[in-house]
């Protein structure tokens, strides 16, 4: 329905190499081998394409509480038997780290040493996963979705912001066993995990998701951008109902709605396929919070035929900002921009306001050759352009330079 390649994982935890085997030759085999032959008894005639399998999930914790080294060693045996049928080529990704547990990583790139070359074909598995979750308090107290202070805004950007440093440890440690990066990153759970709706099962995972969680998104999605050599692959944990999603739906009224963070994905789409382009942010003045510092914007940008898509996120809660971008080697034509924002950085989309989060039009003016744009606090913005002469997309530079000015403070839960 959505077009998206499958991403199906295997039990380690408890399930036996076997099952495993007998799993991908179940959804991938074509002849007349006794799984293949059970699929087709249960309904299915032709085989599934399944180009991504993962070996067992977060194995250090609930996946069955292996010490790093044991898990590579089962996830090169499970590895072996998840083969590749009829065409399927399979990318197998083997359990990776929760958060910054490098040794994690450590231990599974050193149990692909000796298989040397950069031929992945040839590895038992082809890439190693990530897992890390945002959250302003800690795993028995995560914090609302929609009421939170100032200071718990802030300590989740400063969770998120997290990410660029895990992203460059866990390539970096897989860079001393891997300089040709034949071996892919797979961030395959992030997202906001905040406390239930109350009322709610607590077993359902169902929140609310506001500005504050479209920022989180957009804070992860510039960092991917600036990883694309090692990271292959990133899944936000969910996508209906559950934790950070992108729709959610209502029983009572039957309606659907999306999310502050379907919107940043949706508006992000472009950069899929695309070459990235460096992108210098000057932001000004950083937010200080338990003695550490951390910029107040972020920014990315890719082209792709002939097309230049920016994204820019002001995380600032007081003030309008103005922006200029000085695409550096380039000029863009036929510019159009988007902003997604609220009322307030709590503000969310529900059955009775479905679109008090939304994307709208947004001015941008051209200044001595530089795009100009007024964004607005806790915002979200996309500026996209046709590619005016030729740019050689592998030296191209997208310079971002923001200067702050000056605007009224909105309240967090209006």
């Amino acid at each position: 329905m959505l077009g998206a390649d499958a991403y199906v994982n295997g039990n380690v935890g408890s399930g036996t190499v076997q099952e495993m085997s007998e799993w991908i030759e179940y959804l991938t085999r074509a002849d007349d081998s006794p799984m293949a032959a059970l699929r087709r008894q249960n309904g299915q005639d032709e085989p599934w394409k399944v180009p991504f399998f993962g070996i067992g999930n977060e194995p250090w914790g609930c996946g069955g509480h292996f010490r790093a080294e044991a898990y590579a060693d089962v996830a090169r045996q499970y590895s072996t038997f998840v083969r590749s049928h009829n065409g399927n080529e399979v990318y197998r990704i083997a359990a990776g780290a929760n958060a910054d547990d490098v040794a994690w990583t450590k231990a599974l790139m050193e149990a692909l040493h000796d298989k040397g070359g950069v031929d992945r074909k040839a590895f038992p598995y082809q890439g190693i996963s990530l897992h890390y979750y945002t959250m302003s308090g800690h795993w028995d107290a995560k914090g609302s979705a929609t009421e939170f202070s100032e200071e718990e805004y802030w300590k989740t950007v400063k969770a998120a912001q997290q990410i660029e440093t895990l992203l460059s440890a866990h390539s970096t440690m897989m860079d001393v066993y891997d300089p040709h990066k034949a071996v892919g990153l797979v961030l395959d759970e992030w997202g906001t995990w905040w406390d239930v709706e109350p009322g709610t099962n607590p077993g359902f995972l169902y929140q609310q998701n506001t500005m504050r969680d479209a920022l989180v998104a957009a804070i992860h999605f510039d960092s991917f951008h600036r990883h694309a050599d090692r990271l292959v692959m990133a899944n936000i944990a969910q996508t209906v109902n559950v934790v950070q999603a992108m729709l959610l739906t209502d029983p009572e009224s039957g309606a659907l709605v999306k999310t502050p963070t379907f919107h940043v994905f949706a508006m992000n789409a472009g950069h899929q396929d695309a070459a990235v382009l460096h992108t210098h942010v000057d932001s000004g003045a950083p937010h200080e919070l338990d003695g550490a510092q951390f910029p107040t914007f972020t920014a990315s940008a890719s082209t792709k035929d002939g097309q230049v898509l920016i994204s820019v996120a002001n995380l600032g809660l007081e003030d309008e900002s103005e922006v200029v971008l000085d695409l550096r080697g380039g000029r863009l034509e036929q510019v159009e921009a988007l902003v997604l924002g609220g009322d307030s950085v709590a503000a969310f989309n529900a059955p009775a306001h479905p679109y008090a989060v939304a994307p709208r039009p947004l001015a941008v003016k051209e200044r001595d050759g530089q795009l100009v744009l007024r964004l607005p606090a806790h915002s979200f913005a996309t500026v996209r352009g046709a590619l005016a002469g030729q740019m050689p997309e592998t030296v191209a530079t997208a310079a971002v330079t923001i200067a702050p000015a000056t605007g009224s403070k909105p309240c967090l839960n209006c």
